[in-house]
């Protein structure tokens, strides 16, 4: 009995330290993800953030799609357009295209799912606007089909992908590309680069508007 218990001792003790290593792993990467993304990615987040905020001024909005996790950091950044990020401000016009699920559904039951995102952009956008697809291979079909149908229509469009951006990298005025293929990390520092890009446009639409906090 004593035997089997220092047996089982060692192994909850090998178990703690590989979740340990894993923890410590899974921080260090996306850490290293976040100081060392490439400069020429770090320009186009700029670069971004000024074609949102000339749309914004020029009384057009932001639009935002993605997939899974993808879909629910677009509703999250438009929130913050809506809402605010870090200054009281009047709220701004931006929508994602995954909060209406009679629209998502509707559209995937009668036409496809691939159709999703490039219907709602056929009857919602405006030329002026700029959309923003995310998709962490930059392959998602959905994500491309309202891509195409956005640039005809006068659309501006940012990617926000990961590796070398795919297919997305063709159809995007700005692709940014996060340098990793592990979901997860991408998506983790997506969630940054949307932050940064809502300061950004806040910033230079409201330069003197007082910061909050939450």
């Amino acid at each position: 009995m004593a035997r089997a218990t220092q047996d089982a001792g060692r192994s909850t003790q090998g178990a703690g330290r590989r979740t340990r290593n894993e923890i410590a792993a899974a921080l260090k990467e996306t850490a290293r993800l976040h100081a060392e993304l490439p400069e020429a990615q770090r320009s186009k987040i700029a670069k971004a953030a000024a074609l949102m905020a000339a749309a914004l001024r020029s009384g057009r909005k932001i639009i935002w799609f993605g997939n899974g996790g993808s879909a629910t950091q677009s509703q999250h950044m438009a929130g913050e357009f809506v809402g605010r990020f870090q200054m009281e401000r009047r709220s701004l016009p931006s929508i994602s295209l995954t909060e209406n699920m009679a629209s998502v559904t509707a559209i995937g039951n009668d036409y496809s799912f691939e159709q999703i995102f490039s219907r709602q952009i056929e009857g919602l956008a405006q030329a002026g606007d700029v959309a923003v697809g995310l998709s962490t291979s930059g392959n998602s079909p959905n994500v491309l089909a309202g891509l195409r149908q956005a640039k005809p229509m006068g659309v501006a469009t940012i990617g926000l992908t990961g590796g070398s951006g795919g297919q997305m990298a063709g159809l995007c005025d700005f692709c940014i590309c996060v340098p990793s293929t592990v979901t997860a990390r991408i998506q983790e520092v997506h969630l940054t680069i949307g932050h940064i890009l809502c300061g950004l446009v806040e910033h230079a639409l409201h330069a003197s508007a007082a910061p909050r906090t939450r």
